[in-house]
């Protein structure tokens, strides 16, 4: 008589890539255009005149989308925007929405 037991493992992996969120910035009558470009330079990486088409966008529309990026930077990005925005007197606001 055999004492041994069998098992079988059965353990299913589930790996999704994680959710990818916008970073929507919204117009307001009371930040400068020459602000929001270098926001979209120096914390998103924006080349000049895709900064500047950007700023356009959010000025004529009234928002656009400056970047997508996994939940932590997206919210790191937007965090250091708001900072900045504060700092130096702008109401600049900023949203996050999942893409």
């Amino acid at each position: 008589m055999s004492t041994e037991i069998k098992t079988e493992e059965k353990v299913k992996v589930n790996l999704q890539p994680p959710s990818l969120w916008k970073v929507v910035f919204l117009n307001d009558d009371q930040t400068p255009m020459e602000f929001v470009i270098e926001l979209l330079t120096s914390i998103f990486k924006h080349k000049e005149d895709v900064a500047k088409d950007l700023t356009l966008e959010i000025h004529n529309t009234g928002s656009a989308v400056v970047g997508v990026f996994n939940y932590e930077i997206a919210e790191h990005k937007s965090v250091e925007s708001t900072k900045l925005s504060r700092l130096n007197g702008f109401p600049l606001q900023i949203n996050l929405e999942r893409e």
